[in-house]
């Protein structure tokens, strides 16, 4: 392990104050042995040059998928008092509301005779690849209540019904969205965008049910063994990207601003009750809408394929929960033993509220949130629930996805994206990508293994094991 990092457990790890000058609290970070092999020193640094932000509360934490990124590390959580602490696009990411859904069906795998042609007629109907246009033409007034209304707009114009608002992590709409502050430029990105995968890491994946850990959460969860499920992993598109863009030059002027010292100028922040922060969290909650509308619509176009290719209802396909992983929100938390507001930022990490919190829907309320982690390209995803564990320690927080450990470039040069379609086919498993390029930087070798991920985060009780989900097919952005 890297020097000066102390062990506190069998997956915990911890950065004491005076690791790095300056820190406030110390960095907490959950690993386990065999996970240590891929840490990057340089996540390591972020983490603890999140812990000398102003108002930062308790610790500076990391899930084990935990790797370098803009600012804070992929998978980091802070939270940071509402009155004297500050809100940072750094512990949001480029991708606003980047977040996973995953629907079930009542079709069998045996039911999937015509895979390839449903495969071929989603690739067709849910647009991929870097700019990619889609066929819906927004107005402005539209993108406006795109982004105030968030998966209700999309709802309400047709693609889905209300049990979808129930299953989304804040119903699908942050409130305090405020698209005033959403550049001329991020809306001429967002207009033609809407109801696209994206590139990168996003896909569209067939799943089947393989293995049940949870009984009776599977079963509130509305899951069973052998069930075939739908899986979509995307976020705000350009629009969220310029949104971020555009932010962070103000705020790298408010640091100054408001003389706040940081190691890193990728954390540019701002009092999260100055103009600059406010106006920071309005666009970041815009542009959060704007991708849950964009799930909501990707929701409808692959029922609308399902509908007509396999003869089951609109309807007999269920989002049972659609889940953020790139956020900032103002949440209260009991801390020390008080309620206290405050703003949780979520960087590649997903909220897991456990049982009987009042944001959980109804229907899932005795077992905890829904908790969606997506695995890479040809390895298992998994379904979690949210814990009581995760309220006490984390902010409710737990890890993402697997994390990387080769950087697009690196797996680009190392990996032919031909070779992977070919095993992966061998295995059962079809591949549709815009190139062979989009295959291999996405390749399961970039990746931890996301089983060892959730194997931690379930031993600590961050979050706690409910199913576990093979790919049959796969659409990568």
């Amino acid at each position: 392990m890297i020097e000066g990092v102390v062990r506190k457990g069998e997956y915990e790890w911890e950065l004491p104050v005076g690791f790095i000058p300056g820190m406030h609290v110390p960095g907490r970070f959950f690993l386990s042995d065999e996970l240590t092999k891929t840490l990057e020193e340089g996540a390591l640094q972020q983490l603890a040059h999140v812990a000398t932000m102003p108002g930062i509360i308790h610790n500076s934490l990391a899930m084990p998928d935990i790797h370098w990124g803009y600012g804070f590390p992929i998978g980091g959580v802070a939270a940071f008092e509402y009155e004297t602490g500050v809100i940072s696009p750094g512990g949001v990411g480029f991708d606003i509301n980047c977040g996973v859904r995953l629907l079930t069906t009542p079709l069998k795998p045996s039911d999937l005779a015509q895979k390839k042609e449903i495969l071929d007629n989603l690739f067709d109907a849910v647009p991929v690849g870097v700019g990619a246009r889609s066929s819906l033409r927004l107005s402005e007034k539209q993108l406006e209540k795109m982004m105030t209304d968030g998966a209700r707009f999309a709802v309400a114009e047709g693609y889905g019904n209300s049990d979808d608002i129930t299953h989304c992590e804040e119903q699908g709409r942050m409130k305090e969205a405020d698209p005033a502050h959403v550049s001329r430029k991020a809306r001429s990105r967002g207009v033609p965008q809407s109801g696209t995968l994206g590139a990168g890491n996003h896909f569209l994946e067939i799943q089947v049910v393989e293995e049940i850990y949870d009984e009776e959460a599977a079963r509130t969860f509305g899951v069973e063994q052998g069930q075939v499920c739908m899986m979509v992993h995307c976020g705000s598109r350009g629009l969220g990207h310029q949104v971020c863009t555009d932010h962070l030059q103000v705020l790298e002027h408010a640091v100054s601003k408001y003389h706040i010292q940081l190691p890193d100028k990728q954390l540019a922040c701002a009092p999260l009750t100055s103009p600059e922060g406010k106006a920071y969290f309005g666009g970041m909650a815009a542009a959060a809408n704007y991708a849950w509308a964009n799930r909501q619509i990707i929701t409808h176009q692959i029922r609308s394929v399902l509908t007509r290719m396999s003869g089951i209802g609109y309807d007999d396909i269920r989002l049972v929960y659609d889940v953020a992983h790139n956020v900032a929100k103002i949440e209260e938390h009991e801390i020390d033993g008080k309620t206290r507001k405050v703003c949780v930022h979520r960087k590649g990490a997903t909220r897991a509220f456990g049982p009987k919190c009042p944001d959980v829907p109804a229907d899932y309320t005795h077992v905890g949130q829904p908790v969606i982690i997506p695995g890479s390209m040809g390895s298992s995803s998994y379904l979690l629930k949210g814990t009581d564990v995760a309220m006490n320690r984390t902010f409710g927080s737990t890890c993402h996805g697997a994390g990387r450990v080769l950087s697009r470039s690196q797996a680009k040069k190392k990996i032919q994206g031909k070779n992977i379609r070919e095993t992966l086919g061998r295995a059962g498993i079809m591949v549709k990508a815009p190139h062979d390029g989009a295959i291999a930087e996405e390749a399961p070798d970039a990746y931890k293994s996301s089983s060892e991920v959730v194997s931690v985060v379930h031993n600590l009780g961050l979050s706690r094991l409910v199913a576990r989900l093979e790919p049959l097919g796969v659409i990568k952005g």
